[in-house]
């Protein structure tokens, strides 16, 4: 007698019908379509807030993206852009009358140079020995055996010989050092140029180019009566003459000349060329702005110096001139971007400007189905389920499962009862609820907020909304 074969476990049952339900529900629900339906509601509360919030979105767009920042354009930013510099002026200080080859570094005239107002002179150093520096670490001694001979400091001026010997002035003594004699602070001279600086002139000579419009333009007015010769920058009379006097410019940026002179620091000149090049182009103009670049008010960075030396030859052995120079480091910096009309960038922005508009019936929708005293009569009116007939054989859904080897999607039960399922012999058209009478050319329902009413002679009427077992859960 052959063996009973075993039975599978009822759970395993009915967890693999539910599993096949829920598939079906979901391929059901995946081929559901969801369409809007129009409801009027008059309120004038509700009209009011959805109105407010439609025009201060079409302010918005209009105005600030429009009109402001005019994102009908294209745009194109960083032009390419040429600097060519110029200084002229004299000056003297207590020992010497200078030009501009000697205190304009470096002389090639690019976007960044230094003028030099102040110097600290080491006049004929030569390779030897000599005390170092106080400012040096461990620098002073009280004897030989406070020097290590061969040691070599970083920040020091040269390799140390093993010696204590007496300082430049005063009773101290410090190491010997063998370098570059004497150090820099042991006879510097300091001379003082800005005495005449304010009155240098600065020719800032600026051409730029937008390649995405074929545009260029550059900052000197084309004249042949000798312009340039006599005139100076001005904002309103003489905007393409752009020579700038040194103190101007140290005005502008809303320094004292004398004090930035001493200490030295860097000023930017910034050029800024905006051009609307739906415009003539007589309407792209450079703007000036000028401003202190490095922090002053930081004292272990502000100021600006830097050192060079002169090198010559006396009886045969090299000698320099050491020159510590503090000045004022001009720095020419151009930016600034061009736009001309597109449809690209137009069509996008209306078309962003069209559908944020519908955020006032998002919002006003959100008011209507949560802060309403009729609420649920609402939803009730805004969510309808409607289900088409049964699929015969032959149609496409149905072709579709079989093909991908899924259950059809069951006939959908609608009754004129949403508390009441249908009866199981009951056919679909009965399911169906048929149509009220009514104009057929209205395509929106309309709902007016009234009071209710009191109490009249028969009973009171209620609306079958409001009774709904369902309620807001069809939401």
């Amino acid at each position: 007698m052959a063996a009973a074969e075993p039975k599978p476990p009822a759970g395993a049952g009915a967890g693999a019908a539910a599993a096949r339900r829920l598939a079906r529900s979901c391929w059901s629900a995946f081929w559901d379509y969801e369409t809007p339906k129009v409801i009027v509601v008059r309120n004038r509360r509700l009209g009011v807030v959805y109105r407010v919030v439609q025009l201060l979105i079409l302010l918005y767009f209009v105005w600030y993206v429009f009109i402001v920042q005019k994102s009908y354009q294209d745009r194109e930013t960083g032009p390419e852009s040429s600097v060519i510099t110029k200084v002229k002026g004299i000056t003297s200080s207590e020992h010497k009358v200078w030009d501009v080859e000697e205190y304009v570094k470096p002389p090639e005239g690019g976007s960044v140079f230094s003028i030099i107002t102040r110097i600290e002179v080491t006049p004929s150093q030569a390779q030897g020995t000599c005390p170092e520096s106080v400012r040096v670490t461990n620098a002073t001694c009280n004897s030989d055996e406070d020097c290590v001979a061969g040691e070599l400091d970083m920040l020091g001026n040269g390799v140390r010989t093993g010696r204590c010997v007496p300082y430049y002035h005063g009773t101290s003594k410090t190491c010997e050092v063998s370098g570059w004699c004497p150090v820099e602070d042991g006879a510097s001279v300091s001379q003082f140029l800005g005495k005449m600086a304010p009155n240098f002139t600065i020719l800032i000579k600026n051409s730029i180019h937008y390649p995405k419009f074929q545009f260029s333009k550059g900052n000197i007015e084309v004249r042949k009566d000798g312009y340039l010769k006599h005139c100076l920058f001005d904002e309103a009379s003489h905007l393409y003459c752009p020579i700038f006097r040194l103190g101007f410019i140290v005005e502008r940026a809303g320094e004292n000349f004398t004090e930035l002179a001493r200490t030295g620091g860097v000023i930017g000149v910034v050029i800024n060329w905006d051009c609307d090049l739906d415009l003539p182009a007589s309407n792209c103009n450079p703007k000036y702005s000028f401003r202190r670049l490095d922090p002053k008010h930081t004292p272990a960075s502000s100021g600006y110096n830097f050192r060079f030396a002169k090198y010559y030859k006396i009886n045969g052995s090299t000698t320099r001139t050491l020159i510590k120079a503090y000045g004022i480091r001009i720095d020419v910096i151009v930016h600034g971007q061009a736009g001309k009309f597109s449809l690209i960038p137009t069509i996008i922005n209306l078309a962003t400007a069209l559908t944020s508009i519908g955020v006032g019936s998002f919002l006003c929708d959100w008011i209507l189905l949560t802060f309403m005293n009729k609420n649920k009569v609402y939803s009730h009116k805004k969510f309808d389920k409607v289900c088409t007939p049964q699929h015969p054989p032959g149609s496409w859904p149905v072709t579709l499962a079989l093909v991908l080897g899924q259950a059809p999607p069951p006939p959908c039960a609608c009754s004129t009862d949403p508390g009441r399922p249908l009866d199981e012999g009951q056919s679909q058209a009965q399911a169906v609820p048929p149509p009220r009478p009514g104009p057929t050319s209205a395509p929106s329902e309309q709902m007016v907020d009234t009071p209710d009413r009191g109490a009249g002679p028969g009973p009171p009427q209620q609306d079958s909304t409001l009774t709904d077992p369902r309620g807001l859960a069809q939401l």
